[in-house]
């Protein structure tokens, strides 16, 4: 099936999952009110047949309020911020419903307005009920995506490591609906293929390569010394095909200097801020770690106590991996891990660690591979040498190296290094290219809100046994 006819007919199906789900929401709330006598019996509320026009305008309601926050965008990659945006629109949803019923209906159909307790009820399962069917519609739609509905053929221009890491999320995940058609270059190449992606020509046949192939979308990853000019050329190019069009941002162009856009008068001007997290901000996302570090510590003990003795079973030496890493203001501090390794692992040097390691031990790469060594950190988070969301700490022969040659690198250590953290759960760990991991890291830090660090907590447990790069 065609993308566009497909697409249209996957936001039909979702709008329809939103409004039964929205109706079941408020028939539930009604039998809700009847069953619980709190605040008090509901010997008033009148039979179900009345009520059946207000949860009309509820249901209607919700859907208009979706529509307006744009939760039937399809390309909305987290479940997570969706769901945050559910709750906002679920809430003025439901007060517009109230509102609504009490201006139409009162004095024709009703003749009584919301039991209060009810207006609650329909709002907590609207929200329930609403995430659920749309958890369950987005199960579907990517199991008929993966089976060809709805997919869009896609070109990348561009051959370094941008490119590389675009084309390597698109086959690592199916689910997105794209079929990586080629490689376009901006100049001839003697590489016929990237990650087994044909080269499919130039730039300077761009238009003729998007025709050919029946492309639908463009990335344009190419790298960061890229002119602008180069860039503004390909995409005049690619709207004479009439495709869409990407182009994956030059994050330290972006990141130049933290800044927020205002005006002076009418005239739009670039303010500079402090990216240090300072007062309530601080002490807010301290508080989570207290929190978030003794629930863990309680709730992993026992696995911690069987993951110990499985480690001294296996290998001579201690449980634990101490080293010293580099923290808030590039301050030392000693890491917490389970032992992976054997003991004499770092005889010849310091070194990355990599897929197929032969220094890990045999729980030590199921420990890894499930980041469960990753555990005893807690106690670094409660002790204040850590926080939960964060930069990921790096030993100071790294630092040194690193501070050299990748702009801006220093700044991750303006907040305390994480257990978990943006770069990580987006592929970013072991062996991976720092400059694209800062670049992630410093988005983080310029853009922290608590309600960030929950999205990275929830993202982390759900990839929790399946984290990539976790070697």
């Amino acid at each position: 099936m065609k993308a566009e006819r497909a697409t249209r007919l996957f936001v039909f199906l979702l709008i329809l999952t939103d409004m039964a789900m929205a109706g079941l929401a408020f028939a539930s709330a009604y039998l809700l009110r009847q069953a619980i006598p709190v605040p008090d019996v509901a010997e008033g509320m009148g039979s179900w047949g009345e009520y059946v026009p207000m949860m009309g305008i509820h249901i209607l309601s919700l859907v208009g309020v979706f529509f307006f926050a744009r939760l039937y965008d399809l390309s909305r990659a987290s479940r997570i911020d969706e769901f945050y945006d559910i709750i906002a629109a679920a809430t003025i949803g439901t007060l517009m419903g109230v509102a609504l019923a009490s201006l139409t209906l009162r004095n024709f159909v009703v003749g009584r307005d919301y039991s209060r307790a009810m207006v609650l009820y329909a709002w907590a399962l609207s929200i329930l009920l609403v995430t659920l069917g749309r958890l369950l519609n987005d199960w579907l739609r990517r199991y008929w995506v993966r089976r060809g509905w709805a997919r869009r053929r896609l070109l990348v221009i561009g051959m370094g490591d941008v490119a590389r890491m675009i084309l390597q999320k698109i086959l690592w995940t199916p689910e997105l609906g794209y079929d990586a058609v080629g490689v376009v270059t901006l100049h001839e190449v003697a590489q016929s293929s990237l990650l087994n992606v044909p080269v499919v020509g130039t730039a300077d046949a761009l238009r003729q390569i998007i025709d050919e192939h029946e492309i639908d979308e463009v990335i344009i990853a190419l790298p960061e010394d890229t002119s602008h000019n180069e860039i503004l050329w390909l995409i005049s190019e690619c709207e004479r095909g009439r495709v869409t069009i990407r182009v994956y941002p030059d994050l330290f162009q972006i990141m130049a200097g933290p800044v927020s856009i205002g005006e002076m008068g009418g005239i739009p001007i670039l303010t500079v801020r402090d990216i240090a997290l300072t007062g309530w901000r601080r002490l807010a996302k301290r508080a989570m770690d207290i929190a978030g570090a003794m629930v863990g510590l309680v709730f992993f003990s026992p696995m911690m106590m069987v993951i110990a003795l499985l480690i001294k079973l296996e290998s001579p030496g201690p449980v634990f991996f101490i080293q010293e890493r580099m923290g808030l203001d590039a301050r030392p501090f000693p890491i917490l891990k389970f032992r992976s390794m054997r003991e004499d692992a770092e005889k010849s040097g310091p070194g990355w660690t990599t897929e197929d390691d032969p220094r890990r031990t045999k729980i030590g790469a199921f420990l890894r591979e499930t980041n469960l060594d990753e555990l005893p950190q807690f106690i670094n988070v409660l002790l204040g040498y850590m926080s939960l969301v964060g930069p990921r700490p790096e030993r100071p022969v790294y630092v040194e190296q690193f501070r050299r040659s990748i702009p801006r690198y220093m700044d991750r250590h303006r907040e305390k290094a994480g257990m978990t953290g943006w770069a990580q759960i987006n592929g970013y760990r072991g062996d991976t290219s720092i400059i694209e991991r800062t670049k992630y890291d410093l988005w983080y830090i310029e853009n922290w809100s608590l309600l960030l660090d929950v999205k990275i907590i929830l993202r982390t447990l759900l990839q929790f046994f399946r984290s990539p790069n976790a070697y």
